[in-house]
């Protein structure tokens, strides 16, 4: 057990171009389709563990620290294996919940109302997210689930940064690529980390990004990438999701996964697509 121990950590020492090794071999991964039955509604998540940690966890030598991910609008839950690889192999529990289904109403936009209308899914994504973190708890109990991560692209951006909002209390990070609706969460106990695109058909509404002020005061990571909106998922290319995993590792190795260390927000990276 030690030996497979060592080779699983000499695999995630070897960087960013590894993660697909990883993913292949040390990487566990498992569908739920879980049904929540209080409003008749099924729910699919993609679960991410790395072998050695969950042996740890199964033992009691270790908590899990939690990542739930929010697709974006028209993407799968499962086109984000470039992001899960990153969360798993640093020592998450990945779960990418598919926020979305066929039968869900189309995603409208209503200028001049609040998030362009769109609370009323916020609000049924925030039900996804709590019924899944109870019923994860039913089986895997070594599991941070006081200090969780919320990821999500786009729609699922701006669902974690809503949930955040809602719920400060267990969110430690949130990590967003282009949310354009919600506000950013402005707080001194939550670590933030948002991807920025360079697209003229996706623009941010006005005031959801703290000011260059606000980012440095409270240690928001902001990065402009440059990229497309659309192309922060795996149909994106290689150049940008291996950027972006860099930068997300970096991010997760130097900031608290747990409330085993604080997060440190003193030095906040906002990039521009130069330094990018």
């Amino acid at each position: 057990m030690k030996r497979v121990f060592a080779i699983l950590a000499l695999l995630c020492a070897l960087g960013v171009g590894e993660y697909v090794v990883i993913s292949r071999f040390a990487i566990r991964h498992e569908t739920l389709t879980l049904f929540d039955a209080s409003r008749q509604r099924p729910i699919s998540v993609d679960v991410a563990v790395r072998r050695d940690y969950e042996t740890k966890a199964n033992l009691g030598l270790w908590k899990l620290p939690l990542a739930v991910i929010s697709n974006g609008n028209t993407v799968k839950a499962t086109e984000y294996s470039f992001l899960t690889n990153v969360l798993a192999a640093r020592g998450y529990l990945v779960a990418s919940i598919q926020q979305d289904l066929p039968s869900d109403p189309p995603l409208m936009t209503h200028v001049g109302e609040k998030y362009v209308g769109r609370r009323e899914i916020y609000i049924r994504c925030e039900a996804n997210i709590l019924f899944v973190l109870r019923e994860l708890k039913k089986r895997q109990e070594n599991v941070d689930y006081d200090h969780i991560t919320l990821v999500g692209h786009s729609n699922g951006g701006d669902v974690s940064m809503y949930v955040a909002h809602q719920h400060p209390e267990l969110v430690s990070k949130v990590i967003t690529l282009d949310n354009l609706r919600v506000p950013f969460v402005v707080s001194d106990n939550m670590k933030i980390l948002s991807f920025r695109s360079k697209d003229p058909h996706f623009e941010t509404d006005p005031g959801v990004l703290p000011t260059p002020e606000e980012a440095k005061a409270r240690g928001i990571d902001i990065v402009h990438t440059g990229a497309q909106h659309t192309e922060m998922s795996d149909r994106g290319p290689a150049s940008v999701k291996e950027k972006i995993q860099q930068t997300l590792d970096r991010f997760l190795r130097d900031s608290a996964s747990s409330a085993l260390a604080p997060a440190d927000t003193k030095s906040p990276m906002i990039m521009n697509p130069g330094d990018y």
